[in-house]
């Protein structure tokens, strides 16, 4: 079954395209991996069929010990871009929605140490979570909107997306310098610090100032 994303008061389902996700976005959540901050963004793969909804629930690997939680400003894409410059990649932008990128920090930790891809550690069955999207029409993103997940109703992160490194648009048009987006791809733009650890039974709520929430519960 394909997934799609759903639109706040709008009836369009959207087919979903690539999950693209920018790595190391927030200052202090690179201090706290003890990562290096990037020149350029850093960004990764999750296969579409790795997507739920607000509302589903988050599978536990059992190959894992160290599941993490990673708020993130989520970009929807309603167009195809190619090199794009910033008013073609501010144009290409046509929503936002709040998102996890699950991790399992075990397997990131291995992969490192190897000099290997991530991608065991970050995509995997329901690893990217996502709410439901307001258009750009009917919100105009300031840039200095509250980020912040709970788990178990228990503050962990708590920040604002004015401490991005690169904008919603600089990360647009780097990527499209790199792969051609097209609509309904996703782009997931950096987590800030706070990430930590779940386990089986934990509810997660995380939400955007302004965009909108979720809810899932890891089983």
């Amino acid at each position: 079954m394909m997934n799609t994303i759903k639109i706040k008061n709008n009836s369009e389902e959207i087919p979903v395209g690539k999950i693209v996700c920018v790595g190391r976005n927030y200052a202090e959540h690179i201090k706290e991996m003890g990562s290096a901050a990037p020149k350029l963004p850093m960004y990764f793969m999750k296969p579409a069929s790795t997507l739920i909804h607000s509302g589903e629930n988050i599978i536990h690997p059992s190959y894992s010990n160290n599941l993490h939680h990673e708020v993130e400003l989520v970009l929807l894409i309603g167009e195809t871009i190619k090199d794009a410059d910033d008013a073609a990649a501010e144009k290409a932008i046509i929503g936002y929605g709040v998102g996890l990128d699950m991790t399992l920090r075990d397997l990131q930790q291995q992969c490192k140490e190897n000099g290997t891809p991530w991608e065991i550690a970050k995509s995997f069955d329901t690893c990217a979570v996502l709410s439901e999207f307001v258009l750009k029409n009917n919100y105009n993103l300031l840039g200095d909107e509250k980020i912040t997940l709970s788990v178990n109703d228990k503050v962990r992160q708590n920040s604002s997306l004015e401490h991005m490194i690169f904008s919603a648009v600089e990360i647009v048009k780097y990527i499209s310098s790199r792969i051609t987006l097209h609509k309904g791809d996703l782009i997931y733009t950096g987590t800030p610090e706070g990430v930590g650890k779940v386990e089986r039974g934990d509810i997660i709520k995380a939400s955007i100032e302004g965009i909108g929430s979720l809810e899932s519960k890891v089983v």
